[in-house]
């Protein structure tokens, strides 16, 4: 028993003896340990920073073309429905006018045979009035110039100069050459007129 008591004895100590030890390395391992992971997450984290910055630049170069393609679509849908537009602008002006084109030409075949003068007259002033009416519909309005109106570079053009004996006729519109017409609000032709001097 004496025997067994030394055995247990040693055995403690040199199991004691054997787990401190196996402690003093375990905790001087988990010691590098902790120093080697403190660098590799500073290693990891620099990378991931790195990254981030690489996945955002790649993100904003890709909103970028994103953008910029689809402003340059909306470019050129924008210029191609523009030239499309003047290209069609006038259509229904001209679907309006054709009525009239058709009364030209009935006017035309009926005055072949025509002799008497006063049916001309009034065959031509109802077409007048019916291609005026319809410019009119469109926003076409006379710009209206009578004499003695004050003379006005923005809406008028003189073409000569005439001399006149009233003075108060002087740097005034004598005489109307041409009219002028507004589109709405808009000088689409300017009137040409006689000033007088």
């Amino acid at each position: 028993m004496a025997k067994d008591k030394e055995k247990k004895e040693t055995v403690e100590e040199t199991t004691g003896a054997a787990t401190e030890e196996q402690v003093l390395d375990a905790t001087e391992e988990n010691d590098s340990d902790a120093e080697n992971s403190e660098e590799s997450v500073e290693e990891v984290e620099e990378l991931t920073t790195e990254e981030k910055l690489q996945i955002e630049l790649a993100e904003a170069k890709d909103k970028y073309l994103r953008l910029y393609s689809e402003f340059e679509n909306f470019r050129r849908r924008n210029a191609k429905e523009r030239m499309e537009l003047v290209k069609t602008a006038s259509s229904d002006l001209m679907t309006d006018l054709l009525p009239t084109i058709d009364d030209f030409e009935r006017a035309n075949q009926a005055n072949e045979n025509q002799e008497d003068v006063a049916s001309l007259k009034e065959g031509f002033n109802l077409i007048h009035n019916k291609v005026y009416k319809t410019l009119e519909s469109k926003g076409l309005k006379v710009m209206e110039t009578k004499k003695g109106t004050a003379f006005d570079a923005d809406l008028h053009e003189a073409v000569t100069q005439f001399p006149v004996e009233e003075k108060k006729l002087k740097g005034k519109i004598i005489d109307t050459v041409e009219k002028g017409y507004y589109l709405g609000d808009k000088v689409i032709r300017f009137a040409k007129v006689v000033i007088g001097s």
